[in-house]
Protein backbone atom coordinates (compact mmCIF):
# COMPACT_ATOMS: atom_id res chain seq x y z
CA UNK A 1 0.00 0.00 0.00
CA UNK A 2 3.04 2.61 0.45
CA UNK A 3 4.30 1.42 -2.62
CA UNK A 4 1.29 2.44 -4.32
CA UNK A 5 0.90 5.79 -2.51
CA UNK A 6 3.97 6.85 -3.17
CA UNK A 7 3.77 5.91 -6.79
CA UNK A 8 0.18 7.67 -6.73
CA UNK A 9 2.27 11.23 -5.00
CA UNK A 10 5.16 11.13 -8.10
CA UNK A 11 2.29 10.78 -10.81
CA UNK A 12 0.30 13.96 -9.02
CA UNK A 13 3.86 15.49 -9.33
CA UNK A 14 4.33 14.95 -12.70
CA UNK A 15 1.07 16.22 -13.62
CA UNK A 16 1.20 19.33 -11.38
CA UNK A 17 4.58 19.77 -13.11
CA UNK A 18 2.58 19.34 -16.41
CA UNK A 19 0.36 21.78 -16.06
CA UNK A 20 2.86 24.78 -14.69
CA UNK A 21 4.54 23.94 -17.60
CA UNK A 22 1.77 24.62 -19.86
CA UNK A 23 0.63 27.51 -18.22
CA UNK A 24 3.99 28.97 -18.19
CA UNK A 25 4.46 28.63 -22.04
CA UNK A 26 0.83 30.08 -22.54
CA UNK A 27 2.22 33.00 -21.13
CA UNK A 28 5.49 32.71 -21.99
CA UNK A 29 6.96 32.11 -18.69
CA UNK A 30 10.21 30.88 -19.33
CA UNK A 31 13.01 29.55 -16.68
CA UNK A 32 15.28 32.77 -18.13
CA UNK A 33 12.64 35.33 -17.49
CA UNK A 34 11.49 34.59 -14.37
CA UNK A 35 15.31 35.04 -13.59
CA UNK A 36 15.61 38.00 -14.77
CA UNK A 37 12.30 39.37 -13.25
CA UNK A 38 13.76 37.85 -9.71
CA UNK A 39 17.33 40.03 -10.67
CA UNK A 40 15.44 43.22 -11.83
CA UNK A 41 12.93 43.35 -8.41
CA UNK A 42 15.87 42.08 -6.15
CA UNK A 43 14.05 38.78 -5.06
CA UNK A 44 15.70 35.45 -4.52
CA UNK A 45 14.18 32.83 -6.99
CA UNK A 46 11.97 30.05 -5.42
CA UNK A 47 12.66 26.08 -6.63
CA UNK A 48 8.91 25.77 -6.55
CA UNK A 49 8.06 29.22 -8.91
CA UNK A 50 11.00 28.34 -11.16
CA UNK A 51 9.17 27.55 -14.69
CA UNK A 52 9.68 23.97 -15.72
CA UNK A 53 11.87 22.91 -18.83
CA UNK A 54 11.06 20.45 -21.28
CA UNK A 55 13.80 18.92 -20.62
CA UNK A 56 13.15 18.52 -16.77
CA UNK A 57 10.86 15.98 -16.93
CA UNK A 58 11.12 12.22 -17.51
CA UNK A 59 12.10 10.31 -20.81
CA UNK A 60 8.32 8.67 -20.43
CA UNK A 61 7.03 12.23 -20.18
CA UNK A 62 8.80 13.77 -23.13
CA UNK A 63 7.83 10.57 -25.24
CA UNK A 64 4.37 11.18 -24.31
CA UNK A 65 4.17 14.96 -25.75
CA UNK A 66 5.98 14.11 -28.64
CA UNK A 67 4.02 11.35 -29.70
CA UNK A 68 1.15 13.91 -28.73
CA UNK A 69 2.54 16.38 -31.05
CA UNK A 70 2.27 13.83 -34.16
CA UNK A 71 -0.53 12.25 -33.48
CA UNK A 72 -3.26 13.66 -35.88
CA UNK A 73 -6.17 15.58 -34.86
CA UNK A 74 -9.55 14.66 -35.39
CA UNK A 75 -11.13 18.21 -35.70
CA UNK A 76 -15.31 18.86 -37.24
CA UNK A 77 -16.06 22.01 -38.47
CA UNK A 78 -19.34 23.03 -36.21
CA UNK A 79 -17.88 21.35 -32.88
CA UNK A 80 -14.26 21.94 -33.43
CA UNK A 81 -11.50 19.67 -32.13
CA UNK A 82 -12.65 16.44 -30.84
CA UNK A 83 -8.55 14.84 -29.68
CA UNK A 84 -6.22 12.98 -31.33
CA UNK A 85 -6.23 9.75 -33.49
CA UNK A 86 -5.10 7.16 -31.80
CA UNK A 87 -4.58 4.66 -35.18
CA UNK A 88 -0.73 5.21 -35.62
CA UNK A 89 0.10 5.26 -31.22
CA UNK A 90 1.30 0.95 -31.29
CA UNK A 91 3.74 2.79 -33.87
CA UNK A 92 4.85 5.57 -31.49
CA UNK A 93 4.78 2.94 -28.55
CA UNK A 94 7.20 0.55 -30.29
CA UNK A 95 9.32 3.44 -31.28
CA UNK A 96 10.23 5.19 -28.04
CA UNK A 97 10.06 1.72 -26.31
CA UNK A 98 7.92 2.09 -24.10
CA UNK A 99 7.47 -0.65 -21.48
CA UNK A 100 4.40 -2.26 -20.67
CA UNK A 101 5.08 -1.36 -16.72
CA UNK A 102 5.69 2.10 -18.00
CA UNK A 103 2.45 1.76 -20.89
CA UNK A 104 -0.47 2.93 -18.57
CA UNK A 105 1.89 6.33 -17.18
CA UNK A 106 2.38 6.87 -20.88
CA UNK A 107 -1.33 6.73 -21.84
CA UNK A 108 -2.21 8.40 -18.44
CA UNK A 109 0.20 11.20 -19.94
CA UNK A 110 -1.44 11.19 -23.64
CA UNK A 111 -5.22 11.15 -22.53
CA UNK A 112 -4.19 14.42 -19.86
CA UNK A 113 -2.75 16.20 -22.99
CA UNK A 114 -6.00 15.30 -24.99
CA UNK A 115 -8.54 16.15 -22.51
CA UNK A 116 -6.10 19.75 -21.97
CA UNK A 117 -6.23 20.55 -25.77
CA UNK A 118 -10.29 19.54 -25.74
CA UNK A 119 -10.91 22.21 -23.38
CA UNK A 120 -8.70 24.60 -24.71
CA UNK A 121 -10.24 24.11 -27.80
CA UNK A 122 -13.77 24.51 -26.16
CA UNK A 123 -12.91 27.86 -24.73
CA UNK A 124 -11.56 28.88 -28.00
CA UNK A 125 -15.07 28.30 -29.71
CA UNK A 126 -17.40 29.38 -26.77
CA UNK A 127 -15.11 33.06 -26.78
CA UNK A 128 -15.42 33.40 -31.02
CA UNK A 129 -19.42 32.62 -30.33
CA UNK A 130 -19.70 35.41 -27.83
CA UNK A 131 -18.07 37.38 -30.41
CA UNK A 132 -20.09 36.95 -32.53
CA UNK A 133 -23.07 37.32 -30.57
CA UNK A 134 -21.75 40.85 -29.29
CA UNK A 135 -21.50 41.72 -33.50
CA UNK A 136 -24.80 40.64 -34.12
Amino acid sequence: MIWITFVQSQKDQLFERLEKYFKNSESKMTRERYFKMCEQIGKEPKEDEIPPDFEDFPAISIHAMNTFSMLGDRIVPDLGYLGKDFTTLPYYISIYAIEDEDEELFLEILTYLESRAIKQSQEQLKREREKLKRKA
